[in-house]
This record gives structure tokens, sequence and C-alpha cells, in this order.
């Protein structure tokens, strides 16, 4: 599916903060960027940085008003959805660099959930039957409203408030199924028919041999979803990432497909 992004950041910056800005399409395996242009701002200046992986960082500092515009195309093939079954692999099993995602981090303290987990979920079998009980649980046992949560809730926290937003969801999941022994990590994406419009959050299962998305929020379809990042959790996927405070002027964010008619306002 082509997909159409585009992002805008205004920011007001102390004279030389640095910052670390990734909003660009991943260049990876599963997705193609069919052409782009990024703007900045009178006296910006960033370096891209790009991984194995296609991940791409922008790093530099800003003077007081910092702005950035990213436009892009991006063909994201028929992104797979996660199967009916789908096996665990055994830890001696997985690649490794597929194991820091079974650790805990810093939002997802996946070593506190053990017990609950195992007595929730531990009973099922499959692999991809293990996550989609628990991404029922969390949308039976979880509300989605802004503001109840903050840049410091981890999933605990949220396992107790019972609500929050996206990366909210995602943390909960990732420490359920890390719990369980299901390598997990978060994921920043643009995401088409999302609304309101915004950077998305949503989580990524490794399940026989692959890498699977997972909306835990169930609020916007898989298959309109561009990859920019991933990382442990929230800390690794920040679309912004500054070593001063700055404050917000103005940020859009769009994802439209045009394939399925599908825009955001």
């Amino acid at each position: 599916m082509k997909i159409t992004v585009a992002t805008r950041l205004v920011y007001a910056c102390r004279p030389g903060t640095h910052v670390t800005a990734v909003v660009q399409a991943a260049r990876s395996h599963d997705q193609r960027v069919l052409g782009e242009r990024l703007t900045l701002g009178a006296g910006t200046r960033l370096a891209e940085e790009a991984d194995a992986e296609g991940i791409r960082w922008l790093r530099g500092e800003v003077p007081e008003r910092f702005e950035l515009g990213y436009e892009a195309e991006v063909d994201n093939g028929a992104r797979l959805l996660l199967p009916a079954e789908g096996r665990q692999w055994h830890r001696t099993e997985l690649p490794l660099a597929v194991l820091p995602f079974l650790l805990p981090s810093r939002f997802c303290p996946s070593d506190l959930f053990v017990r609950f987990a195992c007595r929730e979920f531990g009973g099922i079998e499959d692999g991809v039957g293990r996550v989609m009980a628990i991404a029922d649980w969390i949308a039976a046992h979880v509300d989605y409203v802004s503001g109840v949560s903050t840049p410091e809730s981890d999933a605990a926290h949220t396992f107790t408030l019972r609500a929050g937003v996206c990366r909210d969801f995602t943390h909960l999941g990732i420490t359920m199924c890390r719990a369980l022994g299901i390598p997990a990590r978060a994921v920043s994406c643009y995401a088409a028919a999302l609304a309101p419009p915004d950077f998305h959050a949503v989580m990524e299962v490794f399940l026989d041999g692959a890498w699977w998305i997972v909306d835990l929020t169930r609020l916007a379809p898989v298959e309109g979803m561009v990859r920019i990042c991933h990382g442990r959790d929230a800390a690794d996927i920040a679309f912004l990432t500054t070593d001063q405070a700055c404050e917000l002027v103005e940020q859009t964010v769009t994802a439209t497909a045009p394939d399925r008619a599908s825009t955001n306002p």
C-alpha cells in the first residue's frame, strides 16, 4: 500500500540545545521510501545517521526557534497481519539480536508481572494465542483516556490505573509478553486512519522467526502503518529528544492511504 506521511514540528528552545529527531520513515525490508523531503528552519543543521535496520536519526544543535518538516511517500507492501497461529520460540532458538527484547526495561518491568502473566495466560500453548489473549485482556480492562498518564508512567502504573494512551497500552502489552518469554518491542509509526492523527506507538512480537505488529489500542489498521523506529520502550522511540527543556509551538502529523481512500482530518 502506498501511504503519504507528513509532520511539522516547531519548538522554542534555548540556543545551543541538542536535539535528536526520529521522524523519517525507516528504510527497512518491509517498506520502501519512494520519495521524501526534509525541510529545516533557518539556522538549523542536523546530520542524519542510520543503523543496519534502516532506522534514521537526525542530530544537532538548534537555534531558539527549531522548525522541522518532513514529507514522504512510502510503499509498505502488503504488511502482514499476525497469523492465526504461530510458535513461540524457545530462548535457545532466538537470534542474539532478539534477546534484549526479553528483558525488563525502564517502562516495561516485566519481572514484576511474571506471576500474573503465567496465571492469566500461561495455560495457552500457542504463541499467537497468548499474544491475542493479552490483547483481549488489555482491551477489556484498560480504557483509552488522554491525560491520565505522564512521560514517567510505566506499565505498572497503567496496570494499576487501568487507563492510558497508545504508549501505555504498548508498554503493558510488551511487559506481559516478556513476562511469558515472548520477545516484544515498541514501535513508533505513522498510521493511516488514526483519529486524531498523531505519531502512534504499537507493539511488535517475535513469533515463528519474524516480527509482527500488534496495535493494542485497536485504533488504526496495521496494514496502514509506516514504521519509523523500534526499541525497548518509549525511551528508545521518542520522535524528539532534547538535552534542555523546549516549548511546543506547533506540531502536526498526517498519514493518508489513497489506495484505501483513508484520510486523516
